[in-house]
């Protein structure tokens, strides 16, 4: 189902392991490996945005391993928010 007014965040849209064909959505220079769940949350809440936790969903591409989603309340394009949430984790993992 189709949300528009909320952004789906996946764990693999952030993962230095993975190729932008599996899934990694951002720079490799902004990507970290095996990102997890709680890293993106801290990373969220940080950023200010409204969000909800769904732990036991897993990304269509990798259906046997729940890595879990975070929807966020989309406020500005998805784009620009997957850039700033890989920027907050960058700074959280320095």
């Amino acid at each position: 189902m189709r949300r528009r007014d909320e952004v789906v965040l996946w764990p693999v849209y952030f993962d230095s392991t993975k190729t932008r064909s599996e899934g990694r959505k951002v720079p490799k220079k902004l990507s970290r490996p095996s990102p997890n769940l709680g890293l993106l949350e801290r990373a969220v809440v940080n950023l200010g945005y409204s969000f909800k936790v769904t732990m036991d969903a897993a990304y269509p591409r990798f259906s046997w391993k729940k890595s879990g989603l975070i929807l966020v309340k989309k406020t500005k394009p998805k784009n620009r928010i997957i850039s700033e949430v890989a920027q907050e984790i960058s700074r959280l993992t320095v």
